[in-house]
């Protein structure tokens, strides 16, 4: 009886466990990894951004690598070049529709001389296809190539140049990056009249080119103005190694003696007033005594003034583009020297071309007119703006001038102070100078 429940209760046992199969699956070993269903094909992977389209741009111009102009004209191209490749590095200007934009220079050698500029721009504006011009150093070469970029329709900045007489032509597309040549020597005059106001006789002698002439005009009107005698005004041919005759004209009375021309003329200049022992109380040259090798000459350079678009002292706060100490450093560590004026305007006729450019979001010349005919701004150089009326359109009305003296250190070297005007000076002028 007891074997008969047993296996009873064994049969029901076996009964159970087979219906308990029909109801679910036997379990398996979890897979690895979860396969999706065959209904749900897996999605294609994101196809990676396109990269953004660049595009060169050529800037053009032309650079004194030989001739008069030769010294200041290499270091505006420095500083132009210095920025080119700042940009350049740090991939390019980025227009409206994404395109990068980078640039690369074409130039030729204009030899100082002005026959060769109409010439060579119209090459580079025919034959090299440049989209922007930068101007050649010198007011003339500037003035002759100005022409060309009014011609052609391309912007041009032009940097080196401050004669006011380009902007006064009807062009439309030409920038001046440097203040104008009639308020050059006009701030010597000021400065002067702080210092003496008994001080009355100035000789002008000066180069006899386009600028210096234009600032000489400038000054002895603006002189004759505040109520000095002009007691000498004469021009000597560019070139000129020997001031002898010249000098001997200066009156023995002489308060001040103020004009020059460029760096050549302008150190012998200076240095020919000193060997020559002339007596003067002031001398305020253009172009030379901002750079630093004017003081080669030694003691001739002492007590020398000199009007400069830019100094490494002068402390603006930029809205725009680096500040002087950023541009001081890069400026040495590329070309192992401290900028002068001509190579921080060459940099800024990059900045303002980029301005443009960026303003823009085009390289269309009208829409970068447009935008350049706006532009007031900060920069390391000074102040930028432009007169847009039609009888000065493109002159530079923001820059201004800064005046520094050649004087010595505690001990006995040459150094350059700021002098004016007084909320920018670094030292008291020297005065009488002898």
């Amino acid at each position: 009886m007891k074997r008969s429940l047993l296996n009873v209760l064994a049969l029901l046992v076996v009964l159970s466990l087979a219906l308990a199969a029909c109801g679910s699956p036997a379990p398996t070993e979890a897979p690895a990894a979860e396969a999706p269903a065959a209904a749900e094909p897996e999605a294609p992977a994101a196809e990676e951004a396109p990269a953004a389209a660049e595009k060169t741009a050529v800037v053009g111009f032309t650079a004194s690598l030989t001739g008069k102009l030769n010294v200041e004209s290499t270091r505006q191209n420095n500083g132009f070049n210095l920025w080119m490749e700042q940009v350049n590095a740090a991939g390019g200007i980025k227009l409206a529709d994404g395109t990068m934009v980078k640039f690369a220079s074409k130039f030729y050698d204009d030899e100082s001389n002005k026959d060769r500029v109409q010439e060579l721009y119209t090459k580079l504006v025919t034959e090299d296809n440049a989209d922007f011009l930068i101007s050649p150093y010198s007011s003339g070469l500037a003035d002759a190539s100005a022409v060309i970029a009014e011609q052609y329709g391309k912007i041009m900045v032009t940097t080196g140049a401050a004669s006011d007489s380009t902007y006064q032509k009807g062009y439309t597309l030409v920038y001046q990056a440097y203040t104008p040549a009639s308020a050059y020597l006009t701030g010597s005059a000021d400065l002067l009249a702080s210092l003496d106001a008994n001080a009355k006789k100035i000789a002008i002698i000066h180069e006899n080119d386009k600028f210096s002439t234009d600032v000489a005009s400038a000054l002895e009107a603006y002189a004759l103005e505040k109520g000095y005698e002009i007691v000498l005004n004469e021009g000597y041919d560019s070139g000129t190694t020997d001031f002898a005759p010249i000098i001997n004209k200066i009156p023995a009375d002489v308060d001040a003696v103020m004009g020059g021309g460029h760096f050549a003329d302008g150190q012998q200049f200076a240095k020919s007033l000193f060997d020559k022992g002339v007596k003067t109380k002031f001398i305020s040259l253009l172009v030379a005594p901002p750079e630093p090798t004017f003081a080669e000459i030694g003691d001739a350079a002492l007590g020398i003034v000199g009007p400069s678009q830019w100094e490494p002292l002068a402390a603006f706060t930029p809205d725009y583009g680096p500040t002087g100490a950023e541009f001081i450093e890069a400026y040495k560590a590329a070309y192992g020297e401290e900028p002068s004026y001509h190579a921080a305007g060459g940099y800024a006729a990059g900045l303002i071309l980029q301005k443009g450019i960026e303003t823009a979001g085009s390289l269309d010349a009208e829409a970068v007119k447009a935008a350049l005919d706006g532009v007031d701004m900060m920069t390391f150089f000074g102040k930028i703006k432009f007169d847009t009326s039609a009888e000065n359109h493109g002159l530079q009305i923001g820059h201004s001038m800064v005046y520094i003296q050649w004087q010595k250190d505690a001990g006995g070297a040459l150094i350059k102070q700021v002098v004016w005007p007084a909320e920018g000076k670094t030292a008291e002028s020297v005065y009488p100078i002898r």
